[in-house]
């Protein structure tokens, strides 16, 4: 670490101008959650491979922040040159360098890497002390990390209707009513999941997210598709072709929304087919999500912006009745693979610990011998379970969020309390949010939604979105629990109907047994009880087509009902 760290602050004094600090961001040219071997700089840099945090290097500090999830595992990662800063409890980036460095200093980023939303607070922040948030020239990481990964070319593949459950053009039309209804004339985007959900294809760029490193751009006639020409097969060629979507080089979106700017941006292919609008619009406007990278939106005169959310975000988190069918078929195979793996690691267990309330460690494979047995290592757990004194709490949590109702246009936000309450009774909480959408064979986590602490994010729940249920309490360097239902958002059939607002509840397709050895039942009451045994006999019903008879057995047992 200290070799890059001094190499890069080489960079950062020889750069035009000299810079006084340089931001690390976790984020790619896309503003990835989770990105590729490639884009790990700030893992790289700093050693944390945690996927969320942000490094900053000063001339003689290094801080590394990220969030509530990962501070024990940035203590352990950190080297001593560095200094971890806890999100929510230590000042943030932006006002640490305003407050800290000096006036006038020079602040470098990769203006890819950052958001237009995280660019336009910073920059008025550190207009305060004349302090600048200045684009490098380069990637100051690409050019110190020697063996940084090659980008892979992964094949992109098409996601057929009978998976997506709607086509391209009929999204590409709802995109174009929404530039007419807001009269702009094109939009960015930037997302890797908004691109392949628009132009129903997948890929393999980011491990365990099935997107393509791609940007869109889409006018009132034309749709744009900016991707490493080398990952389309002929089929997913001709795909596009069929589709009117123009394909072209990946970096040739940065000179492309140059031309949108001017409007100049146009395709030979120009028609009225596949979704496109039949009326101009009379408007320069264009576009541009927040979170859309700095570097394509300075291209744009803020003047002709439209910076508000995308319009794709909201339809991908409302699954139609393809997607949640498959999504609940997913999670009934996940749920038997579940399961499967549990009886073998039971079997397991059963082998190496027995009856005789030790594991045995298997000897040294060495030169050197040992005499005597092999070591025992004593292991016990509480009939009690006292260490795990916050199971109840958060096995209550879980059952009061995902058996509520409650009114069309509430939060998230309204209803993160419901997971708490039973914490708080004891004095005891978590750092994480309670909830997330999920993507359709996508991401792991989707927005707009979510169900948080975090009063920002406050888009209201509907039906038909995806939504997770995973209360949970950790102690540092001795134990965790998370409990974690998939559930989707459904009309609710009450008695009454207040004002006429419709209520909603949640439907749960996840489908894995809870472990009983933490529920003290006498601890619970009679419905949360009559609930949880409720769904062991649905999992038992679901599951057994998908297991063998040892497996059945195991499941059974799992699934015995728990009384007080």
């Amino acid at each position: 670490m200290t070799d890059t760290l001094s190499a890069l602050r080489s960079l950062m004094t020889s750069h035009n101008p000299p810079l006084d600090a340089l931001v690390v961001p976790s984020e790619d040219y896309h503003q990835s959650e989770y990105v590729s071997a490639r884009d790990k700089r700030r893992a790289f840099v700093s050693g944390f491979t945690g996927s969320a945090g942000l490094a900053l290097i000063t001339k003689n500090e290094a801080l590394l922040w990220t969030d509530g999830r990962y501070f024990l595992q940035a203590e352990q990662q950190l080297s001593d040159e560095w200094r971890l800063m806890r999100m929510g409890e230590d000042p943030s980036v932006e006002l640490w360098i305003s407050t800290t460095l000096p006036e006038g200093s020079a602040i470098g980023i990769d203006f890819w890497c950052i958001s237009v939303e995280a660019a336009q607070k910073w920059k008025s922040l550190f207009a305060k002390k004349q302090q600048n948030l200045v684009p490098t020239t380069r990637n100051l990481v690409d050019e110190v990390w020697k063996d940084q990964p090659q980008a892979e070319i992964n094949p992109v593949h098409v996601h057929p209707l009978k998976f997506s459950g709607r086509s391209v053009s009929d999204k590409l039309k709802d995109l174009r009513d929404n530039l007419k209804k807001e009269k702009a004339r094109g939009i960015i985007i930037t997302s890797l999941d908004e691109v392949v959900w628009l132009y129903n294809v997948r890929g393999s760029d980011v491990s365990y997210s099935p997107v393509v490193h791609a940007f869109a751009v889409v006018t009132t006639k034309s749709a744009f598709f900016y991707v490493d020409e080398r990952k389309l097969s002929s089929e997913v060629k001709s795909y596009m072709e069929e589709n009117k979507i123009i394909v072209k080089d990946y970096g040739a979106v940065s000179s492309d929304v140059a031309l949108l700017a001017s409007n100049q941006l146009t395709s030979a292919n120009d028609t009225l087919s596949n979704g496109a609008s039949e009326t101009e619009v009379n408007s320069h406007k264009i576009w541009v999500d927040p979170r859309c990278c700095y570097s394509l939106y300075s291209k744009l005169n803020p003047d002709q912006v439209l910076l508000q959310p995308s319009p794709l975000s909201l339809p991908k988190s409302l699954k139609n009745p393809v997607e949640m069918e498959g999504l609940k078929n997913a999670h009934i195979r996940d749920g038997a693979a579940v399961v499967q793996y549990f009886a073998w690691l039971d079997k397991q267990m059963q082998e190496i610990y027995g009856a005789s309330g030790y594991f045995k460690e298997a000897e040294c494979q060495s030169s050197k011998k040992h005499s005597g047995d092999a070591k025992l290592t004593e292991v016990s757990v509480s009939d009690k379970l006292e260490e795990f004194r916050a199971s109840k709490e958060v096995l209550k949590g879980h059952f009061a969020l995902g058996n509520a109702r409650f009114p069309n246009g509430t939060t998230g936000h309204s209803l993160d309390v419901l997971a708490r309450v039973p914490l708080w009774s004891y004095g005891l909480d978590y750092r994480h949010g309670t909830g997330h959408g999920i993507g359709s064979y996508l991401n792991v986590h989707e927005g707009p939604h979510s169900i948080s602490f975090r009063p920002g994010l406050n888009v209201p729940l509907q039906a038909s979105m995806t939504v997770t249920d995973e209360p949970g309490y950790y102690e540092d360097g001795k134990f965790g629990i998370r409990l974690e239902n998939v559930l989707i958002i459904k009309e609710a059939a009450t008695q009454f109907n207040f004002a006429n607002k419709g209520y909603l509840e949640f439907e749960h397709i996840t489908w894995a047994p809870y472990q009983t050895k933490l529920i003290d039942a006498s601890l619970l009451l009679p419905e949360e009880i009559n609930w949880v045994n409720s769904y062991h006999m649905k999992c038992r019903d679901i599951l057994a087509p998908y297991l063998n008879e040892s497996e059945k057995a195991w499941l059974n047992q799992a699934t015995e009902p728990i009384a007080a």
